[in-house]
Order: structure tokens, then sequence, then C-alpha cells
């Protein structure tokens, strides 16, 4: 794998992430601690595609 395709797939991840977190927070009765862990993988992801970009 390429660190591109690498890079992509981890934007896919997050992306997927953001819209399920989204789409829990606008559901009633959604689990507050599943919104935060699903928060936090998103950050962990992020923080990985900035280190592999280098910015």
């Amino acid at each position: 794998m390429t660190l591109s395709s690498h890079l992509q797939e981890l934007r896919k991840k997050h992306q997927y992430l953001s819209e399920q977190v989204e789409q829990a927070q606008r559901s009633p009765g959604s689990d507050d601690l599943q919104i935060a862990d699903m928060k936090k993988q998103k950050l962990r992801l992020k923080e990985e595609i900035s280190r592999l970009s280098g910015s």
C-alpha cells in the first residue's frame, strides 16, 4: 500500500466517522459514551493523517 492510498483510506474512515457522529447526535436517546468514543477515533485518525502528510 502506498502512502497516498493509505492516507486516502484514513480520510475515508474519518469521513465515515464524521457522518456516524452527526447521525448519532441527531438521534434521540443516543449513547453519549459511544459518541465520545467515535469522536476520539476521529481525532486519532486526523492526527495520523496530519502526521503522515507532514503538516
